[in-house]
Parts: structure tokens; sequence; C-alpha cells
């Protein structure tokens, strides 16, 4: 008998740096009830200071940055709705991961760091993390960044959902754990130097 299933066709990804004409996308993505709605991605700028402020004025502090450039980060799209976020610049943008005893740099080595991801309810389990971190290898590979790093939850060792990823999406990326202060958060690097650069994408005539 014939399977009479139809395969759903797969939904293309696509990630694009935030810049100044995609705030109101990010802006649909991170506006909702959550830690999201109160953070808007500052906590590795100003730590728990952000707690302190009100939502808005993080919104507009991290507003601010986005118009000010270079991108901050990553936004994945499928059709015209942004699903995912990452936050990617170098390691010095965010000095409160230098304050965590947890992510003291293992050496002095100037990297690219990927500190925080949101995906959208209905998105997750979906290959949106997975997309955002290929593309932000190639992004931190053509800003002439030495290595990315990571400081993803170890899901083996901790149940808790983490916004900063999972040890096991990033080892399938080809990262690799170069140090461990505080188990279950590991810190992973990928060298960039045996990246092959994306090929280059014809726009529509």
């Amino acid at each position: 008998m014939k399977n009479s299933l139809k395969k759903q066709a797969v939904t293309p990804i696509e990630v694009r740096p935030l810049t100044p004409d995609l705030w109101p996308a990010f802006e649909d993505l991170f506006d909702a009830k959550g830690p999201c709605s109160r953070c808007w991605c500052m906590y590795w700028r100003i730590g728990s200071a952000y707690r302190h402020c009100p939502p808005e004025e993080n919104k507009a502090a991290f507003h601010q940055i986005v118009e000010t450039g270079p991108p901050p980060g990553l936004l994945a799209f499928i059709g015209n709705q942004a699903v995912g976020w990452c936050q990617l610049t170098p390691r010095e943008a965010l000095p409160q991961l230098d304050r965590e005893r947890r992510l003291k740099r293992p050496d002095a080595l100037q990297v690219w760091s990927i500190s925080c991801f949101y995906i959208r309810i209905g998105f997750r389990k979906k290959g949106v993390s997975t997309a955002l971190i290929a593309a932000a290898l190639q992004a931190a590979k053509a800003a002439h960044a030495p290595a990315l790093e990571a400081y993803p939850l170890d899901a083996d060792k901790t149940p808790s959902a983490s916004g900063t990823g999972y040890a096991t999406t990033f080892a399938r990326a080809g990262f690799k754990t170069i140090a461990t202060h505080t188990p279950p958060r590991p810190i992973m690097r990928h060298n960039l130097k045996n990246i092959a650069p994306a090929p280059l994408r014809k726009r529509p005539s």
C-alpha cells in the first residue's frame, strides 16, 4: 500500500545581521511577556543592573546600540517573521562575561562571542539555533576573528532551559570545550581558520 502521507515542505531559515531597518522585526520578537521583554539583551553588557532599569530603558539602550552599529547580533527569519536571535559581538563588548568567575577568560585570544539566544515560541527545536550558529561562524570569520566562543549549558548535567544554548548543539557545529570553570557551564570555542567563506549570493536583477 502506498504511503498517502505527504512530506511537509521545509521552510528555509534566512539569517540577517540586526541593522536599524530590522529593528521592528527584533522588537516584535522580544516585545512579549517573559525575561527578554525585561532584559532586551543588556545583561552581558551591564550585568544585574538591568533588573533595576525599567524595561523601556533597557529597550532604548539596546536600540541605541543597534542604531550606532555595527550589528550586535543576528536575526533568523522564516518568511517575513523574525523567529530567532543570537547576540554576536567581540567579547570585549560584553564586560559582564569577565565579571563572572565561571566564564573567566582561559587565555588572551581576542575572540568573538555568542552570548545568548532567543527562539520564538512555536519555532523551537526546528533548527533555528543551528542556523544562527552557522551564520555566526561566517560573520565572525568575515570580521577576521580568530575564534568564536560560546557559553552553553551542558544538558547532561542540568535540565534547565538555556538562553545561551546547549553544549550538544555547539558540539555538532564543531565547537570544542576549552575550559570548564564551573560545571555544567563549559566555555566552547571554534577555531575560524579552517572555516570556508560563505559563497556569494547572486542578487536578483
